[in-house]
């Protein structure tokens, strides 16, 4: 089912980020040029690629979505480049997952318009440059670090999306209750916003994970706050909005001897997790939460993490 907004109207959320397309819009409109190209950076889930298709519908512009992860060569960077109708938004979620040698075969792509193509191998090879369709790049990142500066700086614009309130929660979650056909009260949603740890992605699925235990307990949409918190235990999340995996992480950190400081990679591999998936998923929110800090050592829990487990 596919709620996504279609308009900057529709987008609930992120006013200085809307503020800031809206004039990117109409500049582009008015000088009759392609937009500058833009970098979206945050945690996930906040939604990053609707915006991305929301820019491509104000701009009335052809639409091309990839990922860094399935461009592999430059050669498939090349036939992207050149395939994208005139004036098209290109997005690229994960962009900081290109290969460098891709990075930097944007650089002339993004400023010039063009891009070489090399033919053959050692001193016998030869380079063509070829003209590109004007487009406009949206690159999307939840890890800014990881992308070269030079590459960075070839974006018009860089900005960040900020975690949601419960109140804008409330909103998204009663226009996809209403598109589902779910009876629930603004009081039961404002319960699933205050354990959706300030995302949409994760409110919108726990909504539809009460729905689905609502349905098979009772077989209709009628959600209670029974439901509610059942489901919730069901999906050991508190109520903070932690999960399993990030009282674990927490409880690592706080039985380090001394509280001293852990690196990454030995927490990723105490929990059996991928250290991007810590770094990228588990981290953001922790830190949003002053209940971890980062230390050129390693992370430490603080005092009011200890306090939510309930070791002091």
């Amino acid at each position: 089912m596919n709620n996504r907004p279609t308009t900057l109207a529709e987008y609930i959320g992120q006013t200085r980020l809307k503020e800031h397309i809206l004039v990117l819009v109409n500049s582009s409109a008015k000088s009759e040029q392609v937009a500058d190209h833009l970098l979206l950076y945050g945690p996930p889930g906040l939604g990053k690629t609707s915006l991305a298709t929301i820019i491509a519908h104000e701009l009335n512009a052809p639409l091309k979505v990839t990922t860094g992860t399935m461009l592999e060569r430059v050669g498939d960077l090349v036939a992207l480049l050149t395939s994208l109708p005139p004036q098209s938004v290109l997005f690229i979620d994960e962009i900081h997952r290109l290969k460098r040698p891709l990075e930097e075969a944007l650089y002339s792509a993004m400023e010039d318009f063009t891009i070489d193509v090399i033919f053959g191998k050692g001193a016998g090879s030869k380079s063509m440059r070829l003209n590109l369709p004007p487009f406009m790049l949206i690159g999307a990142t939840t890890r800014l670090g990881v992308i070269a500066r030079p590459l960075r700086d070839r974006f018009g614009s860089v900005m960040h999306l900020d975690y949601y309130s419960d109140a804008e929660l409330v909103t998204i979650l009663t226009r996809m209750a209403q598109t589902m056909k779910i009876k629930v009260s603004n009081t039961d949603l404002r319960l699933i916003a205050q354990r959706s740890r300030q995302t949409p992605r994760i409110a919108l699925r726990i909504l539809k994970r009460v729905r689905d235990y609502t349905l098979a307990k009772t077989g209709s949409n009628n959600i209670t706050t029974e439901h509610i918190n059942n489901t919730l235990r069901l999906l050991h999340i508190d109520e903070l909005g932690l999960d399993k995996i990030d009282l674990l992480y927490l409880t690592y950190l706080a039985h380090q001897q001394h509280n001293s400081p852990t690196g990454i990679s030995t927490i990723a591999a105490a929990l059996n997790e991928e250290r991007e998936t810590l770094e990228d998923v588990v981290e953001p929110y922790l830190l949003q939460l002053a209940f971890i800090k980062k230390t050129p050592r390693g992370r430490v829990v603080t005092d009011r993490a200890i306090a939510h487990l309930g070791l002091i």
